[in-house]
């Protein structure tokens, strides 16, 4: 054994720079020219080929009962990488084989084996691996075992590129294999992306019910369904590349247009199925259904199961996450080879060449790894947004009465627009949580390679820090559930306001109401400011740090007397940016854990209240041999949950045959309409037996109309049959009322009706519920709503002619239609305590004798029943089609009541930005944390600006050195509390006096806005919007301001240390302006659409919740689902291609950077020795390593600022209604004392 170690690896020098002496320990292995290096990565090599050979043999063996394969798309991606890793493979054994070459022409021998057989070992392994995984991956029958491949070749991958990089820069030496190890590390990502990679549009067989998700929802148009078109283009990102989607020039036909013209709904593309909201709910419902028959789910589950249904996506943001943190971190080891390279300590000619060009190839590859995590992550985010408001509305569909006293139809709303998009933003920064620590260690370090002991005063430093942020996030999250609660209460009032707005009017009780919601939005404000004033705190704590830690750091130097020179201290402030970067995350990651874990606590609570019983549970029979309509056996029924309680119904005995009608009377609160409600499985059964056959239509008392046109609201989603329309018209007297309509039939009525008289809302419920031709009819109290002569007219046309052959259950007060019927149930506190006909009634019973006797006492006797089932003359087949078309050709719909939400159009500039500014001194706190910022960024310039100029310089000593750098830094940190101090007041004083005009101005707007206004379009402003500008928009503009000025500070740092790069950083500027605008011309329209998209979901839902027994009692609920889901699938559209152009613009202005950080470190390395002191040099470039950080940052804050911006456009829109009449007329008052007498 011995023997063949030593023909392995020989003592000798090798003169070709691939081997080197064999010496034991851990710095040997990690060594990439040493023999026992080769042996381990030799022994990888072989475990892989091993795997590889299994495979192949397995499928050899399969071949025989493998259907023969069918012709595979190859994607760009799989093409980049075979011919990367062929390439590469290549340079591998032509490398190998020039190595044993040279060897027999030198040394006449092959030995030592090792510096030539790794490498070929290594050419033979990308061979094969790379040509077979990359283009033959479907063709290998263990894709598991490819994939478990690719991962251990990336990891070999990582091992060897780390080797390789640190042999580079510590022992300082090139050679090829060591170049060649680098590149292997792009290539194994390349495979490991071959491996997972899957066909993004493979969906359609997974679901074929998923298509009825884009049906018609009204029985019309295939091609149209609520305004959304269904035959449309569907996003390009499903026909993407590698290539395409790394760099997202998929997006560009789409930005494209948008600087053309002006973005509309129907221009933005569909998503895939995969990531539409059907596919989303169903997977995890899929999921959900499997957890719960092993056990009762929690908070903890239902979290399990919203990522698990999307771990593969966030696996691979997780790699794109890993790679961006190992590239950032390289940054300081190239800050440091170039200062090394300024001071002329060159391992080669043209180094500086080569770092330059490495520097921008790792940039690039960090631009790119972090775009992709972002993106992906998103789009995580969206469809877990997706899912849980899809099981909202869902849910709010079965829910039981007594759980909607616990979560009133405002809060409901409040779980989608807020809570349900609080979580969809989590996945964001779900890798935060270990990439931040990640990185945090691979900064301490490179910090400890340069510092050495002084390291522990740092992470001291740094863990005081983070310690000192504890107390804060327990605030914080106290504050936030604080904080819902109050929302809560303030959107259940302000809710109740609006939705019965023409009331308050009418008593004059606007001003009470307004008070007492201001009331509550007080203790609203009093959470809001103390949540910002945490996150001040927060901000204060963390932006700090990087000005206490080196100064820490520095003393701790001092006093272990370690020295302290320009490539010491500026690696070491290189790689504390690095910490910076995670540590001024850790806020925003605690806060958003925070606002999601509550918003997840709500949520899960309203999905886990009790459901009304499945209609199975109410042993529904639709056998046409049952020989009853309903048959009620025996039962009780109670609103209440609590079975010690008194039921709401008892001793319910009923039977009805089919054909037969029902009348049900009795004195108010008897129980009538509980009675239909029981029918239709509304009302907990606490036992008996309850039975239906047939398809049952309901007509409730309060009328549910939808916002919509009149034939929307009749048809229900039934197909359209004009001749059956037209007498279903006839018979609920709804002629002559259409006439005088605007456009008759198609005349858009207003949110609950608004605009139709309570008779014409009742009759058009009574035409939904005929042209649904159901078997059983269930009646409360239709006609109460109508005059005496209609209630004759419609009696005898619908009950005793449409509905002869139907059967029939009307709760009624009207005595005088009892007659025609074959049975009356007489009902008295819960009980049916008559059953019987008129006649035998009026004999028998002295409490019918007393309710009939009341009602003619009342309104006397002067309505004519039509006991037989006699038709008048009926228009005929041929006129009722003629009238039908002539109707549908008059259809200028330009003046409906309903009008298209309003939206601003193209760039509206400043201007909601002095909107903003314009409350309550926000403009003065605002010039107060600009300046403070500036004072702050001068500070820290001054700071860096002392140690460039004096590490070096012998004249000063290191006490005082550290000493000014101290003063400096603590002076720094009182402007920067002052800075949060006035970020605070600013969102404070906005939210306290955007909300108050708001409020003003809703409940001074004449009754024609409400009327002309969906509930849920208001709610969408008062809640969601109110919710950005609450707590998004304060530290959002302090950000994009901060980092603003910190890119430009960086830029005049490089200009004057580098000038010639000037000749970029100009151009630079100009294209980073021009990208900005080309991108704001699309993404403010985008944002705009997604913000009324959002106020449909919010519409739609909200009317839902007021209609749901209706929906229920139609069997129209999964129509209403997929609707619902349409509309979210509208508005995640446009996020989706919101968030991927704001990835686009990125991505944009980093390759740029990375061209001017290249070029200013290799300006600085080329200028003449002097030119530039080496303390300089690394100042410039610390500050051109962050170059990337600081205007990708700014570029990217200015446009979410400008996006949120959006929220303050919507609400400055309702702040400004033309308002009413004073409630006070001066020069009307009535005389003082009046009125005296009367």
């Amino acid at each position: 054994m011995e023997g063949a170690w030593t023909v392995f690896c020989s003592n000798s020098e090798s003169s070709h720079g691939v081997g080197k002496t064999c010496s034991p320990g851990f710095s040997a292995i990690l060594n990439p020219c040493t023999c026992i290096n080769h042996a381990l990565t030799i022994s990888v090599d072989i475990l892989l080929l091993l795997i590889f050979l299994l495979i192949l043999i397995y499928r050899l063996s399969m071949r025989k009962v493998t259907a023969a394969s069918q012709s595979e798309h190859v994607s760009s991606l799989q093409i980049l990488s075979a011919v990367f890793n062929g390439i590469l493979a290549i340079a591998y054994l032509v490398l190998g084989i020039w190595i044993m070459k040279t060897k027999l022409k030198t040394d006449q021998t092959i030995l030592p084996l090792h510096e030539w057989l790794v490498v070929l070992f290594q050419g033979l392994t990308w061979l094969l691996l790379g040509s077979f995984v990359s283009l033959k991956k479907q063709k290998l029958p263990c894709i598991s075992a490819v994939k478990s491949c690719s991962i251990l070749g990336l990891l070999y991958a990582g091992f060897l590129c780390i080797s390789a990089f640190r042999e580079s820069i510590v022992d300082r030496t090139v050679s090829a294999k060591i170049i060649l190890d680098i590149l292997s590390f792009p290539g194994s990502i390349l495979l490991f992306l071959c491996a997972f990679e899957g066909d993004k549009c493979k969906v359609a067989d997974l679901d074929d019910t998923i298509d009825d998700c884009y049906a018609p929802l009204r029985g019309g148009d295939p091609e149209v369904t609520d305004g959304i078109s269904i035959i449309h283009n569907v996003t390009n990102f499903g026909r993407a590349g590698f290539c395409s989607t790394m760099t997202f020039w998929w997006l560009n036909p789409l930005l494209k247009q948008g600087k053309e013209k002006i973005l509309e709904d129907q221009d933005i593309p569909l998503l895939l199925e995969e990531h539409r909201a059907q596919m989303c709910y169903s997977r995890y419902m899929e999921q959900l259904s499997k957890q719960k028959k092993e056990g009762p789910s929690d908070l903890s589950l239902r979290l399990s199961l919203i990522f698990y249904s999307h771990w593969k996506a966030i696996l691979v943001s997780g790699f794109f996450a890993l790679i961006k943190v190992l590239t950032l971190s390289m940054g300081p080891l190239f800050l440091r080879a170039f200062i090394e390279v300024a001071e002329g300590k060159e391992a080669f000619k043209h180094e500086g060449f080569a770092l330059a060009v490495g520097l921008f190839l790792t940039k690039c590859l960090e631009s790119f790894s972090e775009r992709q995590w972002f993106f992906r992550t998103k789009l995580v985010g969206l469809q877990v947004r997706s899912l849980l408001s899809a099981a909202i509305y869902q849910k709010q569909l079965r829910l039981s009465n007594a759980a909607k006293t616990t979560h009133s139809s405002g809060e409901i709303v409040n779980y989608v627009n807020v809570d349900a998009y609080r979580i969809g933003e989590f996945p964001s920064w779900l890798h935060q949580i270990w990439s931040t620590s990640l990185q945090l260690c691979l900064a301490v370090c490179i910090v400890y390679y340069t510092v050495g002991l002084a390291t522990v005063a740092a992470l001291i430093a740094i863990m005081l820090t983070v310690l000192a942020s504890s107390p804060l996030a327990k605030l914080l999250l106290k504050y936030q559930k604080k904080l819902m609660l109050a929302q809560d209460k303030r959107l259940k009032a302000i809710t109740e306001a609006l939705a019965n707005m023409k009331v308050l009017k009418l008593y004059a009780w606007e001003t009470h109401f307004k008070n007492v919601i201001e009331g509550l939005r007080k203790e609203e404000l009093k959470w809001i400011s103390g949540i910002l004033t945490q996150r001040g705190f927060q901000v204060v704590l963390f932006w700090s740090s990087p000005v206490i830690v080196p100064a820490v750091t520095f003393w701790t130097c001092y006093f272990l007397r370690i020295q302290l020179n320009a490539g010491t201290v500026f690696t070491f402030l290189a790689s504390l940016n690095i910490l910076q970067e995670p540590i001024r995350v850790i806020p925003d990651v605690v806060g958003v854990f925070i606002e999601a874990k509550v918003s997840l606590d709500r949520i899960v609570k309203f999905l886990e209240a009790p459901e009304l019983n499945d209609r199975d549970l109410w042993q529904e029979h639709n056998d046409k041999d049952f020989e009853y309509s309903i048959f009620i056996s025996s039962a009780e029924f109670s609103w209440d949950t609590d079975l010690s309680s008194k039921p709401t119904l008892r001793n319910i005995n009923l039977v009805v045959k089919p054909r037969e009608k029902i009348a049900i009377c009795g004195e108010v609160g008897s129980g009538k309409s509980t009675l239909l409600a029981s029918v239709l499985g509304e009302v907990p059964k606490v036992h008996g037996i309850v039975r239906s056959c047939g398809k049952i239509a309901y007509v409730s008392q309060t009328s549910w109309i939808q916002t919509g046109s009149i034939q929307e609201n009749i048809l229900f989603g039934s197909v359209m049959d004009p001749v059956r329309y037209q007498e279903v018209l006839e018979k609920c007297c709804l002629v002559e009322d259409l006439e005088m309509l605007p456009f008759r039939d198609l005349t858009e009525i207003g949110e609950r009706g608004v605009n139709l008289s309570g008779g014409q809302k009742q009759r058009v419920q009574l035409a939904r519920a005929l042209y649904q031709d159901a078997d059983i009819y269930l009646l409360d109290d239709p006609f109460s709503a109508v005059d005496a002569h209609t209630a004759t007219s419609l009696f005898n046309e619908y009950i005793i002619g449409a509905l002869s052959a139907k059967t029939v259950l009307l709760v009624t007060h009207q005595v005088d239609f009892l007659p025609a019927f074959d049975s009356i149930l007489l009902m008295a506190a819960g009980e049916i305590i008559e059953a019987a006909t008129y006649e035998n009634l009026r004999a028998s019973s002295q409490e019918f004798q007393n309710l009939v006797n009341a009602h003619n006492n009342t309104v006397g006797s002067e309505i004519h029943i039509n006991h037989s089932t006699g038709r008048r003359p009926m228009t005929s087949k041929g006129e009722i089609q003629d009238i039908y078309v002539k109707d549908q050709s008059f259809v200028p719909l330009a003046e409906q009541l309903i009008k298209q939400e309003e939206k601003e159009t193209g760039d509206t500039g400043l201007k909601p930005y002095r909107q903003y500014l314009s409350h309550d001194k926000c403009f003065l706190f605002f010039s107060f944390a600009a300046i403070f910022h500036m004072i702050f960024i001068i500070g820290q310039l001054m700071q860096n600006y002392w140690l460039a100029a004096n590490v070096q310089n012998s004249n000063v000593n290191r006490l005082k050195l550290v000493t000014v750098y101290t003063v400096i830094g603590s002076a720094v940190a009182i402007f920067l509390l002052l800075r949060s101090f006035s970020v605070v007041l600013l969102g404070c004083g906005a939210s306290q006096s955007i909300f108050s005009t708001l409020l003003k101005s809703l409940f001074r707007a004449p009754m024609s806005f409400y009327d002309s206004t969906p509930l849920g379009r208001i709610l969408s402003r008062v809640s969601s919007d109110s919710s950005i500008v609450d707590l998004e928009v304060p530290f959002r503009f302090a950000i994009a301001l901060g980092s603003t000025l910190n890119a430009y500070s960086s830029f005049v740092i490089l200009a004057i240390l580098a000038w010639p790069v000037v000749f970029v950083i100009i151009p630079l500027i100009f294209l980073s302006i021009f990208l900005q605008r080309y991108y704001l011309a699309s993404s403010m329209e985008l944002k705009r659409i997604n913000g009324t998209t959002k106020s449909s979901v919010a519409s739609h839902l909200a009317e839902s919740i007021v209609g749901a027994m209706t929906i229920r009692a139609f069997g129209e609920g999964d129509r209403f689902f997929l609707k619902n889901l349409g509309l979210i699938d509208a508005n995640s559209s446009s996020d989706f291609h919101s968030f991927s152009a704001n990835e686009w613009l990125i991505q944009r202005l980093e390759i740029p950077c990375a061209v001017v950080l290249s070029l200013s470190a290799l300006a600085m390395t080329l200028l003449p020795f002097g030119a530039s002191a080496s303390g300089f040099i690394g100042m410039a470039l610390s500050y051109g390593l962050s170059l990337n950080l600081f205007l990708v940052v700014a570029i990217q804050y200015q446009c979410v600022l400008a996006n949120l911006m959006v929220s303050v456009e919507r609400l400055e829109q309702y702040m400004h209604i033309p308002s009413e009449a004073p409630e006070v007329i001066e020069d009307n008052r009535p005389a003082h004392g009046w009125p005296s007498v009367g």
